[in-house]
């Protein structure tokens, strides 16, 4: 009976090896392909950029075929049902539009981030900070329609001259939108200046505000220069917020009570059904998407290169 368990043993000994190896050989299979997958993957987004620009530049080329260059970026005239394609109006209300969010949205997401990381509570961090990023998934369009029908009568009780559709509601709104950006990304930021930082200056005397403007703040500042970059983008990039409350009048400027329109929202406007395909009108959409394009790659450059000039490292 010893002889015979013996050898049912080695049997079962054996058939587990065997088992181990096969599955050995397909995790090996499965790990030579997990490369090939990821760099498909890498692959398919770098294209897809390529895709982007190629088809942007190409549409584009045909519209600088009929304008100019020069009279695009330097006229001030944009009526393009008209003849007239002067993309400056378009340039100072997008401007606009996010100097006002920047104005709203960088001391509330600043202090919102101060607070988060150093007065709340953990209990405290991880109940507000959830409801502070629900803003983020609110959909735009629903911002657009805040803006128009409850910020805009606000404004027009405290300021007689602001108009129906107007710079200031929009960009209030869209400060409001961008606020969880800045607060999150800089949150994260302070959160990663090391608690030794903190415990030297309490050591020394300082105030926990002191310890928040004078240690921390510096430390991050890499941080919270790049979260306010992207929030600017963002604010640039913006479209159902400025086209539903701030109107499509492209003025050349920089009144924020008076209507304006961005290249964002010119962008709606020009796929409309009233745009004939193949139209210098139908063009104009891919040099103003080109135009914006260039703004938010410029911004994102230069939130990298400060993430890399000031990053602090622990």
């Amino acid at each position: 009976m010893n002889i015979n368990e013996n050898r049912l043993q080695d049997i079962d000994i054996q058939k587990l090896i065997q088992e181990k190896k096969e599955k050995r050989k397909v995790l090996k299979k499965l790990e030579k392909l997990v490369p090939v997958f990821l760099f498909l993957a890498a692959v398919v987004s770098v294209l897809t950029t390529f895709g982007i620009v190629f088809t942007l530049l190409s549409e584009a080329f045909t519209f600088f075929s009929d304008v100019p260059i020069k009279d695009f970026l330097f006229n001030t005239d944009w009526k393009p049902w008209s003849g007239s394609f002067g993309v400056l109006p378009l340039i100072t209300g997008t401007l606009l539009i996010t100097l006002i969010a920047i104005i709203v949205a960088l001391p509330i997401g600043l202090s919102a981030a101060i607070f988060l990381s150093e007065y709340a509570s953990d209990k405290t961090r991880r109940i507000i900070k959830p409801i502070l990023e629900v803003l983020a998934g609110i959909p735009t369009v629903v911002y657009g329609f805040f803006a128009l029908t409850f910020v805009t009568p606000i404004l027009q009780s405290l300021l007689p001259d602001v108009k129906i559709f107007n710079a200031l509601s929009a960009g209030i709104v869209v400060g409001i939108m961008i606020v969880p950006m800045i607060a999150s990304l800089s949150e994260d930021a302070m959160s990663a200046v090391p608690a030794s930082l903190r415990e030297g200056a309490l050591g020394l005397g300082s105030t926990r505000f002191e310890v928040a403007m004078k240690v921390v703040l510096p430390a991050a500042f890499s941080g919270i220069v790049a979260s306010v970059v992207l929030a600017i983008s963002r604010a640039i990039g913006e479209t159902m917020i400025v086209t539903i409350a701030a109107g499509q009048s492209p003025n050349f400027t920089f009144d924020p009570t008076s209507s304006i329109q961005t290249l964002t929202s010119f962008i709606v406007q020009g796929t409309s059904g009233d745009t004939a395909y193949g139209s210098t009108i139908y063009y104009s959409v891919y040099a103003v998407g080109i135009t914006l394009f260039v703004f938010t790659l410029l911004m994102n450059l230069f939130a990298q290169y400060i993430a890399r000039k000031f990053r602090e490292e622990y």
